[in-house]
């Protein structure tokens, strides 16, 4: 007879099968780009999603919430969902169509580095001499895995798209634990009113500036993939997974993320990582995980 499993292991196990999906996204959305422009394929995947956590949202009775909801507070849930998905989520798949899926993960790790640095005069909190370590030996690492600096031309375009998706990616955790921290809306409700607004702004904005071709049967199973199997099942399973796991035990899983994609880059989109580039990545992971953790840690305590 096996011994029941523990909910912390099946939390842990929930975790890591999360993680595994969301590091497959980049590989499905590098081989959908090949057909579909990445702006419409960006609002197709979110729409979609959205309108799969929908009934689950109007059965719950959560969106009920958003009646006694200020001006201020629909402010907060619109500027989210136009940062973290149109302008995020948006930018991370154009930037895919310009960078190597590995190179972009890397840079979209600045992202708590930044997120950091920014606590310290938003949200008044400083950073202890582990994290200021984890963050100059973050910074060691991306030296290591680009060194020596030459920028193809081809790439340019892509690192300032880069840049700006890094910059919006660290707005919207800001945003999301302002919005989060009052504590007056679910987080169901959260994510399906702000995913909305982002979501269709995305699809509009998609189809506006980029039209929207045939897309093939191939095409279409990676946006309804995406759609619910990477976004609406993996984010309502790792919010389960949080009822569990303290936010340190989230960070360390969900850092294992930058490994996974370049495994799942090297295996299935041809992507080499050479020995000094691999183990810039190790010291880059390492580097965001102690920011990350101690981070996280220190926010446990002080709730």
């Amino acid at each position: 007879m096996f011994k029941q499993v523990s909910p912390r292991t099946r939390a842990i196990a929930e975790a890591v099968l999360v993680t595994i999906l969301w590091s497959s996204s980049w590989v499905l959305i590098k081989i959908g780009l090949k057909d579909i422009p990445a702006l419409p394929f960006a609002g197709l995947r979110y729409t979609l999603a959205w309108l799969a956590l929908l009934p689950f949202a109007l059965r719950s009775g959560s969106l009920s919430e958003l009646r006694g909801l200020t001006r201020s507070g629909w402010g907060r849930l619109i500027a989210l969902g136009l940062v973290f998905y149109t302008l995020t989520q948006g930018g991370q798949f154009l930037t895919l169509a310009y960078l190597p899926a590995v190179t972009f993960s890397l840079l979209l790790n600045f992202s708590a580095v930044i997120v950091a640095l920014l606590g310290i005069g938003w949200l008044g909190e400083r950073l202890s001499r582990l994290q200021w370590a984890g963050v100059i030996l973050f910074l060691g690492g991306v030296l290591i895995y680009f060194y020596p600096v030459v920028i193809p031309r081809s790439q340019a375009l892509g690192l300032t798209l880069a840049g700006l998706t890094v910059l919006a990616n660290a707005l919207a955790s800001i945003l999301g634990r302002k919005v989060n921290r009052l504590g007056d809306l679910s987080p169901l409700t959260v994510t399906v009113v702000s995913m909305g607004i982002g979501a269709l702004t995305l699809l509009a904005v998609g189809i506006a500036v980029q039209g929207l071709p045939p897309i093939s049967i191939t095409g279409w199973a990676i946006i309804v993939w995406m759609a619910i199997a990477n976004t609406a099942f993996a984010f309502t399973l790792w919010n389960r997974t949080l009822r569990v796991l303290s936010a340190a035990e989230s960070s360390i899983i969900n850092n294992t993320m930058l490994i996974q994609i370049a495994l799942l880059a090297w295996a299935f989109l041809g992507e080499s990582i050479t020995l000094r580039a691999g183990i810039g990545l190790i010291v880059a992971a390492v580097g965001i995980l102690i920011v990350q953790v101690r981070r996280s840690s220190r926010s446990l305590s002080a709730e």
